[in-house]
């Protein structure tokens, strides 16, 4: 029989940031089309509850306690689960926080470093350990669960953006040797999707998508291998069109929208 591809039904997938919000919805999603899933997070408790709802419904899934931001622990779990299981056809790296939402003049190095820890490093900790393998074997995919606020610099989230951009950069920088080793990369920039995250944010967010939508969106642009996804369309060609003003114009546009 041959090797299933990475966007077989019987893809193996690992999955971190699985216990809530995209990536809950995003498992519940990729099980219900046929994928076999090992769902990696901290909650055990959000992990176990998600597992039997999964199984209940007839899809196939492992529960993984995972800290992403111990990088060392995290990049041997990886390494670990990836022979157990007999080698993953995708990995998603999902898992991220918001980080304090406040004046830059209050934000401390500490702030920035569990973003980074998480967001950036904690993603590079989840994909490194696997790249070797998936080139041993031929095939692969990479999906980086990035953000919007990678595209355009707002005053509101400078360090939660900083972390996005560096994972998207990293993403794109390294998706031409992998196409050459059959490892995809999918880079994925959604927009404010209605989860805990976005509920305990006070500052306006246009063009919300349920969070259901949003992992039928993301599942669909894995399955087609695709290499960018930016949703939704409204807010996509609100920052396309922020960053090609003059950055006196969107500088003065941004300050306007912030005191708002």
């Amino acid at each position: 029989m041959p090797a299933p591809t990475s966007n077989s039904s019987t893809s193996r997938v690992l999955l971190t940031g699985a216990s809530s919000g995209i990536g809950a919805a995003l498992a519940v999603e990729l099980a219900r089309r046929g994928h076999q899933l090992w769902l990696g997070a901290r909650r055990a408790d959000k992990l176990a509850d998600l597992v039997t709802t999964i199984t209940a419904a007839g899809g196939v899934a492992t529960a993984v306690t995972l800290d992403v931001s111990d990088h060392l622990a995290c990049a041997e779990a990886v390494a670990r689960l990836d022979d157990e299981s007999g080698g993953f056809d995708i990995v998603v790296a999902n898992a991220g926080v918001g980080g304090k939402q406040t004046s830059i003049w209050k934000i401390t190095a500490d702030d920035a470093k569990d973003v980074l820890d998480t967001n950036f490093t904690g993603a590079l900790a989840t994909i490194l350990p696997l790249l070797p393998k998936m080139r041993a074997r031929g095939r692969g995919q990479v999906v980086g669960v990035s953000s919007i606020a990678a595209d355009v610099a707002l005053p509101m989230a400078p360090v939660y953006g900083s972390s996005k951009a560096g994972l998207t950069f990293f993403l794109d920088s390294i998706a031409t040797e992998l196409a050459a080793a059959n490892i995809a990369v999918t880079i994925v920039h959604p927009g404010f999707v209605r989860t805990p995250m976005t509920d305990a944010q006070k500052y306006p967010m246009p063009f919300m998508v349920e969070v259901d939508d949003a992992a039928k969106i993301i599942a669909d642009a894995i399955e087609k291998r695709a290499t960018w996804l930016r949703f939704p369309l409204g807010l996509r060609a609100f920052a396309g069109a922020a960053n090609m003003l003059p950055r006196a114009l969107r500088v003065a546009l941004i300050r306007r929208s912030a005191k708002r």
